[in-house]
């Protein structure tokens, strides 16, 4: 099962979050489920904030990045029920709260690639952009949005 390896590799899936404003966190369209943005909180708590390159570096950047791809699961299965029915991590948007001239998007980004890899072996390779951008809600260093396959 998907989630006793998440937690055999030492991470918890963590309570759906709750949206922050006027949508829904997942959507099902047939065989796809397609996330809104998801932040790195726990219980509602933001773990981590500021802009990668200045107040939170690569590596916490890419702690962040775990974060979201975890709640990112967390509300594909409010939505389907159990992650045993993910058939493919189709894609993801990994947004980087980037400081001037901070160009390793593609290292903060890898923190969640990694880990649906570990997680779901082939199932978890993906496609991916990882975008720089000048300010996210609540100062979060990081937002994703993951597409599945069911």
């Amino acid at each position: 099962m998907i989630e006793d390896k998440i937690k055999e590799l030492g991470y918890e899936l963590p309570e759906a979050p709750k949206p922050l404003a006027a949508y829904i966190p997942a959507l099902k369209v047939n065989d796809l489920v397609f996330t809104a943005g998801q932040l790195p909180s726990i219980n509602g708590e933001l773990k981590f904030r500021g802009k990668v390159g200045a107040e939170i570096g690569i590596e916490e950047g890419a702690k962040a990045a775990e974060i979201c791809a975890l709640n990112c699961l967390s509300v594909i299965k409010s939505v389907v029920g159990s992650l045993d029915k993910i058939e493919q991590v189709v894609k993801l948007t990994v947004f980087v709260n980037s400081a001037d001239y901070f160009i390793d998007q593609p290292k903060v980004a890898n923190g969640a690639s990694e880990l649906l890899s570990k997680i779901f072996g082939n199932k978890g390779k993906h496609v991916r952009s990882a975008v720089g951008v000048n300010e996210l809600p609540l100062n979060a260093p990081i937002e994703i949005e993951m597409v599945v396959r069911i």
